[in-house]
């Protein structure tokens, strides 16, 4: 029996994933694709390896078994392909970043456009996600998040100074409805929310008076997870709205907006890219840190 290792790939992903849409999202093909190449090594090891519902993917304990067999195998290969692409020493191949939705700086077009341009062997992957997972264990390379939740092992290269959030509103809800002069007032104001995810809760504003921090817990009329609808809907007088001041940075330029509770909103940490410690790290990561440091 002729073994198909590319086939033994395309199952562990899908043994990772636990999902042949993930799995074909991944390798950057269908996900019949990804269906076929199982169903193939099944019947080539005379054995069912996947369980298929309509909702989740399981193993067979053969899978399990195989897989156990299997992955340390291709972890080592892959470590290998980034050992000789360190030799070489030159930028090359897929690089997978999870980038949080409100890193301006990193996300703007000039500075991964330049970054592309400079590293043309390099393919970006980027994810932009606000959910917390460990980067590691899902396979990416690196990670941009504020620098006070980033985990104590991992190195981290900031990409801009400090930051601060702000509550903004329009001109327009201002003149209609006034403006609070604390943080507490905002209970008898329209405010617009932020959450992470659908079954999350709302995020609590974070604001600091006489050098200690608290939070509030606003009741939004409207709440989203995307911070350009939270932008536009400030804008046309919908409410208050809480972000980072980068986010706002244009409207406010442009008299759309105007900042609120400036004396209660401090700077801290900003953006920072962070990666896991190894001894050897790729030279298509060495390129990105270096392009961060140069930019910073």
């Amino acid at each position: 029996m002729q073994t198909d290792f590319n086939a033994l790939a395309v199952f562990a992903l899908v043994a990772e994933e636990r999902s042949f849409r993930a799995a074909a999202d991944r390798l950057g093909v269908t996900r019949s694709a990804v269906s076929q190449t199982i169903r193939r090594l099944e019947e080539t090891l005379g054995t069912a390896l996947v369980r298929r519902t309509t909702r989740s993917v399981s193993l067979t304990e053969a899978g399990e078994h195989l897989h156990a067999q299997v992955a340390p195998a291709i972890a080592e290969m892959r470590a290998a392909t980034e050992t000789t692409e360190s030799l070489s020493g030159r930028p090359r191949g897929q690089l997978r970043l999870a980038v949080s939705s409100i890193a301006e700086r990193f996300l703007s077009g000039p500075f991964l456009a330049s970054f592309a341009e400079a590293n043309p062997g390099v393919q970006l992957d980027i994810n932009v996600t606000d959910e917390a997972f460990d980067i590691v264990a899902e396979g990416y390379d690196a990670g941009v998040r504020l620098g006070e939740v980033i985990e104590q092992d991992m190195i981290a290269v900031p990409i801009a100074g400090d930051e601060r959030q702000l509550a903004v509103c329009s001109p327009a809800y201002r003149d209609r409805f006034g403006v609070p002069s604390h943080p507490r007032e905002l209970a008898a104001h329209r405010c617009i929310g932020w959450r992470p995810a659908p079954r999350s809760a709302p995020y609590r504003w974070e604001f600091a008076e006489d050098g200690k921090e608290f939070s509030v817990a606003v009741e939004p009329e409207i709440t989203t997870n995307d911070m350009a609808l939270m932008i536009k809907l400030a804008v046309a007088g919908a409410g208050i709205t809480f972000g980072m001041e980068e986010s706002f940075r244009a409207p406010i330029d442009r008299g759309e907006l105007v900042p609120l509770l400036e004396d209660f909103c401090p700077r801290f940490a900003g953006f920072y890219l962070y990666y896991p410690s190894r001894r050897n790290i790729a030279p298509k990561l060495r390129a990105l840190i270096e392009h961060v440091r140069r930019r910073e």
